[in-house]
Protein backbone atom coordinates (compact mmCIF):
# COMPACT_ATOMS: atom_id res chain seq x y z
CA UNK A 1 0.00 0.00 0.00
CA UNK A 2 1.33 3.10 -0.61
CA UNK A 3 1.68 6.09 1.47
CA UNK A 4 -1.09 8.01 0.21
CA UNK A 5 -3.45 5.16 0.67
CA UNK A 6 -2.09 4.66 4.59
CA UNK A 7 -2.84 8.55 5.23
CA UNK A 8 -6.32 7.80 3.60
CA UNK A 9 -7.05 5.21 5.92
CA UNK A 10 -5.50 6.59 8.97
CA UNK A 11 -7.22 9.90 8.66
CA UNK A 12 -10.63 7.91 8.38
CA UNK A 13 -10.05 6.09 11.23
CA UNK A 14 -9.18 9.15 12.87
CA UNK A 15 -12.83 10.54 12.04
CA UNK A 16 -14.54 7.61 12.76
CA UNK A 17 -12.26 7.84 16.30
CA UNK A 18 -13.36 11.78 16.74
CA UNK A 19 -16.98 11.51 15.55
CA UNK A 20 -17.47 9.12 18.71
CA UNK A 21 -16.17 11.46 21.10
CA UNK A 22 -18.62 13.91 19.68
CA UNK A 23 -16.36 16.14 17.29
CA UNK A 24 -18.65 17.00 13.75
CA UNK A 25 -16.10 16.25 10.58
CA UNK A 26 -17.00 19.08 8.52
CA UNK A 27 -14.29 18.89 6.27
CA UNK A 28 -11.89 15.92 4.99
CA UNK A 29 -8.19 16.76 3.34
CA UNK A 30 -8.78 20.75 2.79
CA UNK A 31 -6.35 21.73 0.29
CA UNK A 32 -5.56 25.11 -0.55
CA UNK A 33 -1.77 27.14 -2.19
CA UNK A 34 -1.15 27.20 1.63
CA UNK A 35 -1.03 23.53 2.06
CA UNK A 36 -3.38 20.89 3.43
CA UNK A 37 -4.95 20.02 6.33
CA UNK A 38 -6.49 16.47 7.19
CA UNK A 39 -9.44 17.53 8.97
CA UNK A 40 -11.42 20.32 10.05
CA UNK A 41 -14.39 19.67 12.58
CA UNK A 42 -16.49 21.15 14.98
CA UNK A 43 -16.28 19.97 18.67
CA UNK A 44 -17.15 21.76 22.19
CA UNK A 45 -17.59 25.65 20.58
CA UNK A 46 -14.02 25.25 18.50
CA UNK A 47 -13.67 24.96 14.76
CA UNK A 48 -10.70 22.80 15.45
CA UNK A 49 -8.09 22.10 12.40
CA UNK A 50 -6.43 18.27 12.83
CA UNK A 51 -3.41 17.19 11.53
CA UNK A 52 -3.35 12.70 11.44
CA UNK A 53 -0.16 11.19 11.53
CA UNK A 54 0.62 7.66 11.38
CA UNK A 55 4.31 5.58 12.76
CA UNK A 56 3.99 1.91 12.13
CA UNK A 57 7.32 1.56 14.66
CA UNK A 58 9.46 4.18 16.54
CA UNK A 59 12.01 4.01 14.10
CA UNK A 60 11.49 7.44 12.45
CA UNK A 61 9.93 8.91 16.26
CA UNK A 62 6.70 8.80 16.82
CA UNK A 63 3.95 10.48 15.35
CA UNK A 64 3.75 13.32 17.71
CA UNK A 65 7.34 14.17 16.86
CA UNK A 66 6.80 14.42 13.15
CA UNK A 67 4.28 17.45 13.74
CA UNK A 68 7.15 19.60 14.36
CA UNK A 69 7.32 23.68 14.29
CA UNK A 70 7.62 23.62 10.82
CA UNK A 71 4.74 21.76 10.16
CA UNK A 72 2.76 23.60 12.81
CA UNK A 73 3.33 26.91 10.95
CA UNK A 74 2.17 25.47 7.86
CA UNK A 75 -1.07 24.34 9.60
CA UNK A 76 -1.69 28.03 11.14
CA UNK A 77 -0.83 29.21 7.87
CA UNK A 78 -3.49 26.80 5.88
CA UNK A 79 -6.07 27.87 9.05
CA UNK A 80 -5.77 31.24 8.54
CA UNK A 81 -6.80 30.99 4.73
CA UNK A 82 -9.96 29.12 5.10
CA UNK A 83 -10.66 31.47 7.88
CA UNK A 84 -10.58 34.31 5.12
CA UNK A 85 -11.53 32.34 2.48
CA UNK A 86 -15.15 32.06 4.85
CA UNK A 87 -14.65 35.38 5.60
CA UNK A 88 -14.87 34.38 9.50
CA UNK A 89 -13.05 36.76 11.83
CA UNK A 90 -9.40 35.93 13.02
CA UNK A 91 -10.84 35.99 16.44
CA UNK A 92 -13.01 32.63 15.76
CA UNK A 93 -12.33 30.56 18.37
CA UNK A 94 -9.78 27.63 16.85
CA UNK A 95 -8.06 25.04 18.39
CA UNK A 96 -5.06 22.53 16.90
CA UNK A 97 -5.52 19.17 17.45
CA UNK A 98 -3.29 16.08 16.90
CA UNK A 99 -4.43 12.95 16.42
CA UNK A 100 -1.32 10.10 16.53
CA UNK A 101 -1.41 6.83 15.28
CA UNK A 102 1.92 4.52 17.17
CA UNK A 103 1.74 1.34 15.91
CA UNK A 104 -1.55 0.36 17.28
CA UNK A 105 -1.66 3.10 19.67
CA UNK A 106 -4.44 6.14 18.93
CA UNK A 107 -3.66 9.61 21.31
CA UNK A 108 -5.82 12.06 20.19
CA UNK A 109 -3.81 15.46 21.63
CA UNK A 110 -6.20 18.79 21.90
CA UNK A 111 -4.79 22.24 21.84
CA UNK A 112 -1.39 20.49 20.47
CA UNK A 113 -0.43 23.92 19.38
CA UNK A 114 -1.10 27.39 19.20
CA UNK A 115 -0.64 30.39 16.67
Amino acid sequence: MNKRAVGTEYEALAAAFLEKRGYRIICRNYRCRMGEIDLIAHHEGYLVFIEVKYRANGRDGSALEAVDSRKQQRIIRVARWYLMERHMPEDFPVRFDVVAFDGDQIRVIRDAFWT
